[in-house]
């Protein structure tokens, strides 16, 4: 009987087993992705059509490819000034002594490559003296484009999200900065005082010119949506992917600006998401470590809370930490994600790369958890412009400490990258998991700055989208 009663105990126990280890799991996607997780054609094919949620961190010129640029230049009689590589505007006279950008590359390809690879990453080597941050910074004073083609950016960097099963997009972008706002107020002294340099703007004619800048700001982005829908057939039965990814912007104000410059676009950002519900939020942007960028950091910082309290609440995410040992001195590494949460009231931080050298980081990590301060994690970027890629890169310390992380490209045409290839280095950097995967594209929707109703229509939508492809393994 004992013998018996062992039998039965083993069979009992052998089942078991075998009915856990046969139990279905999400349909069969865990299965699958385990099985191919090592295979870069099969991961990327399993990854490019599985639901990614949202890109919460795009800017929207340099999410433009190279290709695009030069196509926009040659159709619009752009010039092409042959040695600094650069799209220029043509004059009252066209081009003057600059070739056409059509004229300069018909049939040299070579010169060609050479535009490519100066608007983008492709190719790039670092050498003595030009580093990735280099290059990445320097890509941006070589692309112009004509005003209308605001609606053409749109449409490309919708279709490529669409085209990956991503649903929203938050795209930066700066309009009335450089044409109107910085000629008009860049010679204004600032104190330093956020109540009274608001007070001086707000008296100078920016302030007189204010809503008439919102008001065209509105009507340039009505056209820029109207072309978008055009380009890509939306409402049609011809309509492309991008037609089906929802699009929301961010105010996108350049922190290398005199204080002036800076903090009037700031205030215009303000009023602007108050009077148009499709930017909903704000950010400064340019590089961290610049010099003007490090010497008025705390000083926008104060702006960013001047407004907060006094013209009220808007969503801010903040460039904030993208910084290294090496980049710049170790005291401008102690304290930038704290202040720009604490101070500049971010909701979600974009990079957030030195947060191990910030004061009583762990603390911060702690408040970050609690608050659900979301940091948006650029890794290929990371990986260019620092040189922070795999375990020395802080994605795996924000995970640890509970503190909510979604992926996103930050200048996918710059990088010539997309969303998808962001997923596959987090599979083959960070070892994550189908659930883990999962679990970013849940949070790009949750900390994405939609109203409330809206957020809740897109996740549902997500809900769908995994139903269905997780149905097909």
């Amino acid at each position: 009987m004992k013998k018996i009663a062992a039998l039965i105990a083993t069979l009992i126990v052998g089942a078991l087993i075998v009915s856990c280890s046969e139990a279905p799991t999400l349909g069969g996607a865990v299965g699958e992705f385990n099985a191919i997780k090592n295979n870069n054609i099969a991961l990327r094919e399993f990854i490019q059509a599985m639901p990614k949620g949202g890109d919460l961190h795009n800017h929207l010129f340099g999410a433009v490819y190279a290709e695009s640029w030069i196509a926009w230049a040659e159709e619009d009689k752009m010039c092409l000034d042959k040695d600094a590589l650069g799209i220029r505007f043509p004059g009252p006279d066209g081009c003057g002594a600059l070739p056409s950008v059509k004229k300069a590359l018909t049939g040299d390809q070579k010169l060609r490559n050479e535009l490519i690879d100066k608007l983008s990453l492709r190719d790039f080597t670092p050498s003595q003296g030009w580093s990735g941050h280099d290059q990445f910074f320097d890509t941006f004073f070589s692309m112009a484009s004509m005003p209308n083609r605001f609606g053409d950016m749109v449409a490309d960097a919708s279709n490529l999200a669409g085209r990956q099963n991503v649903s929203y997009l938050e795209l930066m972008h700066t309009l009335e900065l450089f044409d109107t706002i910085l000629p008009m107020v860049g010679g204004i002294a600032m104190s330093g005082d956020a109540k009274a340099d608001y007070e001086t703007l707000m008296a100078s004619e920016f302030g007189k010119k204010l809503p008439e800048m919102v008001a065209r700001a509105i009507r340039d982005t009505d056209a820029a949506m109207a072309r978008k829908d055009k380009l890509l057939g939306c409402g049609t039965e011809n309509a492309q992917p991008g037609c089906s990814v929802k699009v929301r912007f961010l105010n996108q104000d350049v922190r290398t600006l005199p204080a002036s410059a800076v903090y009037a676009h700031a205030i215009f950002g303000w009023e602007l998401m108050k009077q148009d519900n499709r930017f909903v939020g704000t950010n400064l942007v340019a590089p961290e470590d610049d010099y003007i960028a490090l010497r008025d950091y705390s000083q926008h910082m104060q702006q960013l809370d001047y407004l907060y309290k006094t013209l009220g609440p808007r969503n801010v995410s903040l460039h904030a930490g993208e910084l290294w040992l090496g980049v710049t001195h170790p005291k401008e590494l102690r304290f930038h994600i704290h202040d720009a949460i604490k101070i500049g009231h971010a909701k979600r931080i974009g990079h957030g790369t030195d947060i191990v050298f910030e004061d009583g980081y762990k603390d911060l990590l702690n408040f970050m958890k609690e608050k659900e301060i979301l940091v948006e994690i650029n890794l290929t970027s990371s990986d260019v412009l620092l040189g922070i890629k795999g375990k020395a890169h802080p994605f795996s310390t924000y995970r640890k400490a509970g503190v909510p992380t979604a992926l996103s490209t930050d200048d996918e045409g710059v990088s010539r990258i997309d969303l998808s290839h962001e997923y596959m280095r987090a599979v083959q950097e960070f070892g994550l998991s189908y659930t883990e995967l999962k679990a970013l594209a849940y949070n790009s929707l949750k900390y994405s700055f939609l109203p409330k109703d809206e957020k809740t229509a897109l996740i549902k939508s997500l809900d769908e989208r995994f139903t269905d492809f997780e149905s097909h393994y």
